[in-house]
């Protein structure tokens, strides 16, 4: 029997409107003909998704018991015989009811295909197993309903059932997702804006990898072997050199220059495994691709120019990142052109960057005026080169002379006594030419095959010949040293550029002029140290005390101690230099941290004029009313009626209240902006907080609504200034929410974190403008001189912060404005709705548990019981 087709519609959250999609395509395929019938379908309530199912051949549901709840789950068996060409089947992630025929809805499916049947089925990306982890880590909601990769891999078809991230929250917000007492909750914790994008964006990412090994698949099996650059994949050769973090990092922006772009690091090693690279660098380059998002791969071949190649291939790489030779000019030229060379030859089409480091060229360091002016590889060449050429030429001229050819011969010998001068010097040159005088006096000169000087004309010619080997040999030694001494100065400019530039660069100036100097002068170990002994910057070997050169720095500002080989006095003149940007680079510094500091006190100064400003102005109405009633009963004495004396009274008393509060505040924020406010943390109930802050406001039923989750845990927090916190945010909410509209206070809880969510229908903040308004002495507008001085909302920012939390503002669905606490909770609390955060009742359709009612704690008769949180739904619908 053929198997049936699977095709996915995958989505990035509920609501995206997959089930909808998938019933209208059930409608389409229906009215083409074809046999369609609806073998599970989750609906939810919604009005639109139930209108689409009408119309549609629905096969019964079987009904499941447990634990004392009637559960309903796909009939499996009545699918089968029914056996129509396709069967829709909603949420293939869904776990099936204890005693069905199968556990799970995946495998149900698993059977229909089997059976020769089409089926049409839904899944949110979270559901998708190996993205669990990732997802957790968005949401902070674990997904207990997962469905292998290969099972969805496996599919015929996959498509995504998009929507914006923003379009969503609006069709939350409308009502057309969950029930309207579960919306705030919902947009506050699963379905934030940032929780949405990166789900979005992981979607479409695992499709893209689907559908990158579904051309994989296709070009294998149609043997393509040339790269279709389908995406920008950078691959970065790795040798184990210290030269691999600045190749991957140079990947990783390559990779990062175009949307999708992604990073493989590959290490080729040799089959005989003669060639291992240091295991401790490769490992510390495999952390650091994991940590640029990339991947790690590490292939075998004998070649590792053409398996490198192959593997950029393999994985459709457009670009290849490589790195400059390691070897010396004299390397290259005995072995070939190397690596590099060769890739550039095989990789075709694929781009190659060939990316220079610091150990290509090998360190800095100023070349040393004293000793031999040529390097000891350089004699040794001159000296092999005397050993080799001169029974090379003797050969030649034996085979080829003649007894009138002795003054071409004698050329021939000082022409190879001036390459060995030009090679390596004044030594190999005089050997060069002691050699030559030997050999043409034993074999060219009568009588032959004796060194004997019967002719005194040829001693002068073979002293002769000697002199001007060292003559030669001398123009090449000078010539030498004028190069190094050229070299010397270029680095000598070098460095000091460098050295000038790194105090131009500002704070990182001291550590680059310390590894500056310690490259240069070729030092085991620099260390800078403060006068107090307190270390400011070290590079290379520890340097320890006693055994290194001390060098002060700024008028005993600091000291530098030089661990290694002694400095000659070129290099004393430089290090003098280094010592003088060094005291330059401090003094900046120090002058960095006193303008730092003056910018705080020019801020506390800024915060102390404004205090200023705004106590001369709203102290001074309070002040002169209390004054002046207290005044009016002193000088009218017993002559006041006993209303008047009362109505002075409450004036003073209300006037001094007001003044009371007015100086708590500034008591308040003086200790928030020092930066000395005390808090004392511990498990509060934020019910009970939210019900004190409404007695002290006097706020009854008429004017707030509760919808408080009952198993919400404890917050951490401190409870007098989260009773303040809520006291001011509800003071501004009430005063901005209109005749007829109650402010809502909803409780909800996300991964660690509870939130207190205070709403407003008034007419809300502009964003530009919300940051304004936790600046103290900011009132909105700043036109109503009668509310204070304008520290509330900075007093309760202030106070969140403090407790390790924070206040947000959030625009209100609908109009309006949401004030939201986050605040630690003190432990963990299971039974969350993973979209909304409240806590999930039972449901008919729903396996995970039987319905229990919470119970409620005390609260005054005034204030009304928080409603129970409503049932949501497991999958999605439009």
């Amino acid at each position: 029997m053929k198997r049936g087709r699977l095709r996915v519609l995958l989505g990035m959250a509920p609501g995206v409107g997959k089930t909808y999609e998938m019933l209208e395509e059930g409608r389409r395929l229906r009215d083409e003909g074809r046999d369609v019938v609806i073998a599970v379908v989750e609906t939810h309530g919604r009005a639109a998704t139930a209108a689409q199912a009408e119309g549609l051949e629905t096969v019964a549901r079987r009904a499941v018991a447990h634990r004392g709840v009637a559960l309903e789950e796909m009939d499996l068996d009545a699918v089968l015989d029914r056996h129509p060409q396709i069967a829709l089947v909603d949420e293939l992630a869904h776990t099936n009811a204890p005693g069905s025929r199968t556990d799970k809805r995946w495998v149900d499916v698993e059977e229909l295909l089997a059976a020769g049947i089409d089926v049409i089925t839904t899944v949110n990306v979270q559901h998708i197993a190996s993205l669990n982890d990732v997802v957790e880590k968005i949401t902070g909601v674990v997904q207990r309903e997962t469905v292998p990769d290969a099972v969805v891999r496996a599919a015929d078809q996959i498509e995504v059932v998009d929507l914006a991230p923003q379009s969503l929250r609006d069709r939350l917000a409308a009502g057309s997702v969950y029930p309207a007492e579960r919306i705030d909750a919902a947009l506050s914790n699963y379905f934030r804006l940032g929780n949405l994008t990166a789900l979005r964006e992981l979607a479409l990412l695992w499709l893209a990898d689907e559908v990158d090994s579904a051309l994989q698949r296709y070009r294998s099996e149609q043997g393509i072997e040339g790269s279709w650059q389908a995406r920008e994949r950078v691959v970065v050769a790795l040798t184990g050199g210290p030269e691999g973090e600045t190749l991957l990092r140079r990947g990783a922006r390559i990779a990062a220059r175009s949307a999708g772009g992604e990073l493989l690091a590959v290490h080729v090693s040799m089959q005989d495994g003669l060639r291992a690279s240091a295991p401790g660098a490769l490992a510390e380059q495999r952390a650091l691709v994991e940590t640029l998002g990339g991947t790690y791969h590490q292939v075998v071949g004998d070649d590792p120019a053409t398996a490198l190649v192959d593997f950029a291939r393999s994985v459709n790489a457009s670009q290849l990142v490589i790195g400059v030779s390691r070897r010396g000019r004299l390397a290259a030229a005995l072995t070939g052109p190397g690596i590099g060379a060769t890739v550039i030859r095989l990789s075709g089409d694929i781009d190659v960057h060939i990316v220079n480091h610091a150990r290509a060229g090998g360190r800095f360091a100023l070349p040393r005026l004293t000793g031999p002016a040529l390097s000891a590889k350089r004699r040794i060449l001159g000296f092999v080169t005397a050993l080799a050429g001169g029974p090379l030429i003797s050969m030649l001229l034996l085979s080829t002379g003649s007894d009138d050819s002795v003054a071409a011969d004698v050329l021939v010998y000082q022409l190879l006594v001036v390459v060995v001068a030009l090679i390596g010097g004044i030594w190999p040159a005089v050997f060069a030419a002691v050699l030559s005088g030997v050999t043409l006096n034993f074999l060219f000169i009568e009588p032959l095959y004796t060194v004997t000087i019967s002719n005194p004309a040829n001693a002068i010619a073979l002293v002769l010949y000697v002199i001007i080997a060292t003559l030669v040999s001398i123009v090449v030694d000078q010539a030498a040293r004028r190069a190094r001494a050229a070299r010397r100065a270029v680095a000598e400019a070098e460095l000091l550029a460098t050295v000038a530039g790194s105090v131009l660069r500002g704070e990182s100036a001291v550590p680059a002029l310390v590894s500056r100097a310690r490259e240069a002068f070729g030092l085991a170990g620099v260390r800078l140290v403060a006068s107090d002994g307190s270390p400011l910057a070290t590079d290379g070997e520890p340097v320890r005390d006693g055994r290194s050169t001390t060098v002060p720095v700024g008028n005993d500002r600091a000291r530098l101690e030089l661990h290694g080989s002694d400095l000659d006095a070129g290099e004393r003149r430089l290090l003098d230099v280094v010592v003088a940007q060094l005291a330059a680079a401090l003094e900046r510094t120090d002058l960095a941290e006193t303008a730092a500091e003056a910018g705080a006190l020019a801020e506390t100064d800024q915060v102390r004029s404004a205090l200023l400003s705004a106590v001369s102005h709203d102290l001074r109405r309070p002040l002169a009313a209390a004054v002046a009633a207290l005044g009016g009963l002193r000088a009218a004495g017993d002559s006041l009626s006993a209303d008047d004396r009362r109505e002075l009274l409450e004036t003073a008393d209300e006037s001094l209240a007001t003044l009371s509060v007015l100086v708590t505040d500034l008591l308040d924020v003086s200790r928030v902006q020092a930066g000395v406010l005390a808090v004392s943390l511990s498990a509060v109930d934020a019910a009970g907080v939210v019900l004190t802050a409404l007695d002290e406001l006097g706020l009854g039923p008429d004017a707030v609504e509760l919808a408080l989750d009952p198993d919400l845990p404890a917050l951490r927090a401190d409870p007098v200034l989260l009773q303040r916190v809520l006291v001011n945010v509800l003071t501004n909410a009430e005063r901005y929410t209109p005749e007829g509209r109650r402010v809502r206070i909803a409780t909800s809880r996300l991964g660690g974190t509870a939130e207190i969510r205070v709403i407003d229908h008034g007419p809300g903040i502009a964003a530009e403008r919300r940051e304004d308004m936790f600046s103290p002495f900011q009132r909105l507008g700043d036109t109503d001189n009668t509310v204070g001085l304008g520290l509330g909302l900075a007093l309760s920012r202030g106070f969140a912060e403090g407790m390790g939390g924070t206040l947000t503002p959030e625009d209100t669905p609908g109009g309006g404005l949401t004030m939201v606490i986050a605040l630690p909770v003190s432990d963990d609390a299971p039974g969350d709705d993973p979209y909304t955060g409240l806590a999930e009742p039972a449901s008919a359709s729903n396996a995970r548990s039987a319905a229990s009612t919470p119970a409620t704690s005390a609260r005054p008769p005034s204030i009304p019981a928080p409603r129970p949180a409503a049932s949501g739904p497991r999958e999605d619908a439009p």
